[in-house]
């Protein structure tokens, strides 16, 4: 029940405790940054640590909300990208990276069209429950990692739907490559490079920025006209965090080696 911009204030305040309060979140948010070319940018960093606090504090207001009210709570100056997308009647694959409020910019997509999300389960089953509710809501279906969500994004796909992906997310064992991120090797899905291979999806990157306050989101949205290969995707992903590098995910483990995977390439 509380206004969007308490929760987000409460969130940057959650942020920067969780910041100061705890080494390993602090060590590796600086060094995600210093790799990006950011570690001397003191405003950024603050900034970062804010944000993560208000992407947490936003959450219950978007989960309790359903897709229109959400979308009467974003401004898109570049939906023609979509409009041109959905007139080539052909399923779209939406790539959004740990940038700004990326569970709003899905329910933005829910309310025109069907989408389905891919998630990775907690390991808490009470958790996994709560993640699995608050994602699903009229037009947008939640799915769990795994063949199961794998045949749901490709049914969602060839029927027309959409489908809602976040790219920067480390895959599982067999299910990436070792590319570069921000010069340093990273595991990147191959998802999306398969699903538009079977299917001939259209694919559009969102990133929701979010504004100050309570005023909303303002959602930008981009075409990937040529295949979303691991290496071309970070590429591009490099360049929509290098548009608002305050509001990324600086302390998701972006470079970790996931269990069974082999180690990353190492230079010379």
């Amino acid at each position: 029940m509380l206004p969007l911009a308490v929760l987000r204030a409460a969130g940057a305040l959650l942020g920067r405790i969780v910041y100061a309060a705890s080494p390993a979140y602090r060590r590796r948010l600086v060094a995600n940054l210093e790799q990006a070319g950011y570690g001397e940018a003191s405003a950024v960093r603050h900034r970062a640590v804010a944000e993560a606090g208000r992407m947490v504090g936003e959450l219950p207001w978007i989960w309790a909300r359903s897709p229109a009210e959400i979308a009467r709570r974003i401004t898109c100056d570049s939906v023609r990208v979509l409009d041109e997308a959905e007139a080539e009647r052909r399923g779209i694959l939406f790539l959004t990276p740990h940038l700004g409020g990326f569970e709003a910019t899905a329910r933005y997509c829910a309310a025109r069209r069907p989408i389905t999300v891919l998630f990775r389960q907690p390991k808490q089953a009470w958790l996994a429950a709560l993640v699995a509710s608050a994602r699903s809501c009229p037009g947008m279906r939640a799915v769990p990692i795994g063949a199961s969500g794998l045949r749901a994004l490709l049914r969602a796909l060839r029927s027309g739907d959409a489908v809602g992906l976040l790219p920067d997310q480390v895959p599982g064992q067999g299910a990436g490559v070792w590319v570069p991120f921000f010069g340093r090797p990273a595991f990147t899905m191959s998802l999306p490079e398969k699903l538009v291979a079977q299917t001939g999806a259209a694919v559009v990157l969102a990133v929701g920025e979010r504004l100050p306050g309570g005023r909303g989101w303002r959602l930008h949205l981009e075409r990937m006209h040529e295949p979303p290969t691991p290496e071309r995707l970070n590429r591009r992903l490099e360049g929509l965090v290098a548009r608002l590098p305050g509001q990324y995910l600086w302390a998701y483990n972006r470079y970790k080696q996931p269990a069974g995977a082999a180690s990353p390439p190492v230079d010379g």
